[in-house]
């Protein structure tokens, strides 16, 4: 019994943090068209003895203005890209448009290792355009050991989802879906909305410890029962 039991909490060590694995993620995960709104990019640390370095978010089209919070630890580079059409605002014409941010360690502090996640928040306002679509924010991970992750596959349920949010229609409420880490999908959403500060879990990551939980179950009970089976087989021959 101690060797299947020691068995058991083995195979459980090694199941939690694959299963567990977390995503870059923007939240809130969805928005009203035309508002603004601060999002947190949720970056995770995934590698064993080493930390993250750098972060590169490409943006969709339409963001022609976009504040970034001083993080310590952490540099800020916002790249703008010329408008073929300028946008024609009660302000005067915009010509440029973000494409591009980057974040880079710098340190000491704000250093994100592995099985630690850092905000990095972003005010924006949802370009007015893009109700009842979602918007994807491609981003490239580079940690200290040289590994890269890209985050730009447009499926949500993919191993490395593009950071994700979805755009409701204009005059909504801004809300926090859990369920998917990367965003809902498009039309996805809940009969009753929930305000963001009510929602703010990782579904992925409950939904892979519920399994392995069921699982850690399933072989103690096997376990449990051929030890009963080894003892009835001990009175028998006794």
């Amino acid at each position: 019994m101690k060797l299947t039991a020691a068995t058991i909490v083995t195979i459980g060590a090694l199941l939690l943090p694959t299963i567990a694995q977390a995503h870059i993620s923007l939240h809130p995960n969805t928005i009203p068209a035309g508002a603004f709104a601060t999002l947190d990019v949720r970056v995770p640390g995934e590698q064993e003895g080493a930390h993250v370095k750098k972060i590169d978010m490409l943006f969709p089209s339409g963001f022609t203005s976009v504040n970034y919070e001083n993080v310590p630890g952490w540099t800020v580079k916002v790249i703008n890209q010329k408008l073929a059409t300028p946008i024609q605002t009660d302000s005067g014409p915009i010509n440029e448009q973000v494409s591009q941010i980057i974040w880079a360690w710098t340190g000491p502090l704000g250093q994100v290792n592995n099985n630690q996640f850092i905000n990095l928040p972003l005010s924006l306002a949802i370009p007015g355009n893009t109700a009842g679509g979602a918007l994807q924010f491609k981003t490239i991970q580079t940690y200290s050991n040289g590994q890269v992750v890209h985050w730009i596959d447009p499926t949500l349920d993919a191993e490395h989802p593009a950071p994700t949010i979805n755009v409701t229609a204009k005059g909504g409420v801004i809300q926090d879906i859990a369920g998917k880490e990367a965003g809902p999908e498009p039309g996805q959403l809940p009969a009753t909305p929930v305000q963001s500060s009510a929602v703010k879990t990782s579904g992925g990551a409950s939904k892979g410890l519920g399994i392995a939980a069921l699982i850690l179950g399933a072989l103690g009970l096997a376990a449990g029962l051929a030890a009963l089976a080894a003892s009835r087989r001990t009175r028998t021959s006794a």
